[in-house]
């Protein structure tokens, strides 16, 4: 009588925790049509809102079941006795937990489009663009691996044998907290460096910078590596933390215009001056040129010829590359066609012995 009693109090119960699923569903239901309709108005009035509520619309679907569900279960006491309630709630504040989680990043992501968005870096003038969208890259990715970290530690936390395993690995501090300590350490000091990166700003996206004797481009910053788009469409993967830990150069720090470099070796006897005006009849001819600095110089003489050197100036590297190769190609030519005899030469002076002087030696000396 008491089994028979049993089984139909469970079944009763099992009934009752079914039905209230049931209605918590049906208003999770309503209450999403409704944040849909809201949301979907509200991103109509104001535009900037409809990538938010887009990317939180995936999370949503599950979060507002799962709060109904919870809560319908917290205000009906009449299910506590059933056997499978503690694992049911512990199923449930796990799903919360990570679909909050999947929710904060999305957001987090929604914002960083919206700011990138805002600030286009496909213009001319484009250095406070590149400032705001590496930052807000970077502390977007940092802040997500650092709320997906806080989750992950939050469903670990509840579950009671991981919560004393890691309780006793803090406490005991011993092998195994050392290579967690190791392991951990690449992942903290790139989250760090993103960090100092992010409000430093020793390099943003489209940056000019040698890398490991590489030039290239910054491409993409991620949470862990920078991306660098090597001249010839190879890409360079480097941690992030070793740009704060290495120097490095980069060459669109505070502004993208440079000045390049041409050198000519030539001879001793070549006129300067009509090299000199040659060159600044080509930086004239140049669309490169942005008019700033065009000087030749002689900078080094050496045992057999003289160097000269061609400053040119010029609003990127890009550009300046161009410059280059255009006035190091002119200057030749103007040589090659006024001065041919004083491109640089080496000089061998013979000279010719006595007939009479034996094969081996020097003539012998005349006598007395």
């Amino acid at each position: 009588m008491a089994t028979d009693f049993a089984a139909f109090w469970n079944d009763h119960l099992l009934g009752r925790l079914g039905i209230t699923v049931a209605v918590a569903l049906a208003l999770a239901f309503v209450l999403r049509r409704v944040a849909r309709a809201v949301l979907r108005r509200l991103s109509r009035r104001h535009p900037a809102a409809y990538g938010m509520v887009s990317r939180a619309n995936a999370p949503m679907e599950w979060l507002v079941p799962l709060l109904t569900v919870s809560v319908a279960l917290r205000v009906t006491p009449d299910v506590e006795s059933l056997r499978l309630m503690g694992d049911l709630r512990h199923a449930l504040l796990v799903a919360l937990i990570a679909t909050l989680t999947w929710l904060v990043v999305r957001c987090i992501g929604a914002l960083e489009d919206l700011v990138i968005r805002l600030h286009p870096v496909d213009q001319a003038d484009n250095l406070r663009a590149r400032s705001v969208v590496t930052q807000v890259r970077v502390l977007s990715r940092s802040t997500m691996v650092l709320f997906i970290l806080a989750g992950l530690a939050a469903v670990l936390m509840t579950i009671p044998g991981v919560r004393q395993f890691g309780a006793s690995l803090l406490a005991s501090a011993g092998l195994a907290g050392l290579a967690l300590g190791i392991a951990a350490k690449p992942v903290l000091s790139n989250l760090i460096a993103g960090l100092q990166i992010a409000l430093a700003q020793p390099i943003r996206l489209d940056d000019v910078v040698i890398v490991k004797g590489e030039w290239g481009r910054i491409e993409e910053i991620t949470g862990t590596y920078v991306v660098v788009r090597i001249w010839d469409e190879r890409r360079l993967v480097v941690p992030l933390n070793w740009f704060i830990e290495n120097p490095f150069e980069n060459w669109t720090r505070r502004s993208s215009q440079l000045i390049g470099t041409v050198f000519l070796w030539v001879d001793y006897r070549l006129p300067v001056p009509p090299l000199r005006a040659e060159l600044e009849r080509l930086c004239e001819e140049a669309r490169e040129w942005d008019r700033r600095v065009c000087v030749l110089q002689v900078v080094d003489a050496g045992d057999r010829a003289m160097q000269l050197r061609a400053l040119v100036s010029s609003a990127d590297s890009g550009q300046g590359w161009d410059l280059r190769c255009r006035i190091r190609e002119g200057l030749i030519a103007f040589v090659q066609r006024e001065y041919p005899q004083y491109l640089p030469r080496t000089r061998i002076q013979w000279e010719r012995e006595p007939d009479d002087a034996p094969a081996g030696g020097p003539a012998p000396a005349a006598g007395p």
